[in-house]
C-alpha cells in the first residue's frame, strides 16, 4: 500500500535540511574561531601572571578583591607618524557569586594627533571598580575617561597601604611596556565588543557572556578557561 505524498512533508523536510545546515555551519564557524579565542585567553592569562608574580610592583590584592571585572589587552600596538593610533584585542571577565565569567572578547582602539613618530607595544590591565564602569562595558562602544572616571592604578604593597585605593574612579588602568609595569590612565581609548568572535565561540554577544552567571568553568570551551582560572588564583572568587 502506497501513501500519497503530502506537500507538508516536503516543507517539513526542507526545514529539517535547513536546520541541519545551520547547525553544521555554526559548528564549523566555532571550530574555526576557537584557536583565536584560545590565543587571546592564554596571552591575557600570561600577561596577568607575569605582572602579579613581581610582587613589589604587582596590582594590590585589595584592589583585585574589590574589582567588579578585570580586562587584559596584551601587546597593544601604538604607532604614529603625525597621526597616531593604537589597537589591540583582549578579554574581560566579570566577578559573580560563583566565580569569574567566561572571558568576553573585546577590541581596544584609539587615535591621536600631533608631533609624534614611532611605534610601541604595550600590555594593558584595567580594573573595573564599580557599577558605572561595568555598565559602560556592556554597551556597544565605551570611551575611557568619558562619563566614567579613569585613574592610574597604584602598584605594590606600599601603595595599597598608603592610599584610599582610588575607589572613586570607575576604572583603574595599568600598562607594561618594555618591562616596566606602572599605573597609567588610558584616557581616550575606546573599548568595543568583538561580537563576531563572541558569537562564534559562545553563540552570545559580549554583554550576554558577562551577565551569564550560569555558565560554569567546565561548560566553557577548554581553551578559554585559563583566564578565569588565573584571575581566581590571585583574587577572591
Amino acid at each position: 500500500m502506497k501513501f500519497a505524498k503530502h506537500p507538508m512533508w516536503n516543507v517539513a523536510g526542507l526545514f529539517l535540511v535547513f536546520a541541519l545546515s545551520v547547525n553544521l555551519v555554526t559548528a564549523q564557524k566555532k571550530k574555526n574561531r576557537l584557536p583565536d579565542a584560545t590565543r587571546h585567553s592564554q596571552e591575557a592569562a600570561e600577561v596577568f601572571t607575569e605582572i602579579m608574580n613581581v610582587r613589589e610592583k604587582a596590582i594590590p590584592k585589595e584592589l583585585l578583591d574589590k574589582a567588579e571585572a578585570i580586562a587584559v589587552f596584551p601587546d597593544v600596538v601604538k604607532a604614529a607618524f603625525i597621526i597616531g593610533g593604537k589597537g589591540g584585542q583582549g578579554v574581560i571577565s566579570k566577578r559573580t557569586p560563583k566565580g569569574w565569567t567566561a572571558p568576553a572578547f573585546f577590541n581596544l582602539s584609539g587615535g591621536s594627533f600631533g608631533a609624534q613618530i614611532g611605534a610601541t607595544r604595550t600590555d594593558y590591565v584595567l580594573l573595573i571598580m564599580n557599577e558605572a564602569g561595568l555598565n559602560g562595558l556592556l554597551g556597544d562602544k565605551f570611551e575611557l575617561g568619558g562619563e566614567v572616571g579613569v585613574a592610574a592604578g597604584p602598584v605594590g604593597r606600599e601603595a595599597a597601604a598608603s592610599t584610599n585605593l582610588r575607589l572613586d574612579a570607575g576604572i583603574l588602568s595599568y600598562s607594561r611596556s618594555k618591562g616596566a609595569f606602572i599605573g597609567a590612565a588610558l584616557k581616550g581609548a575606546v573599548i568595543s565588543p568583538d561580537n563576531n568572535l563572541n558569537e562564534a565561540v559562545y553563540r552570545m554577544k559580549a554583554k550576554e557572556v558577562l551577565t551569564n552567571d550560569s555558565m560554569t568553568l567546565t561548560q566553557m570551551p577548554s581553551g578559554v578557561r585559563i583566564f578565569p582560572r588565573t584571575l581566581a588564583r590571585y583574587s577572591l572568587h
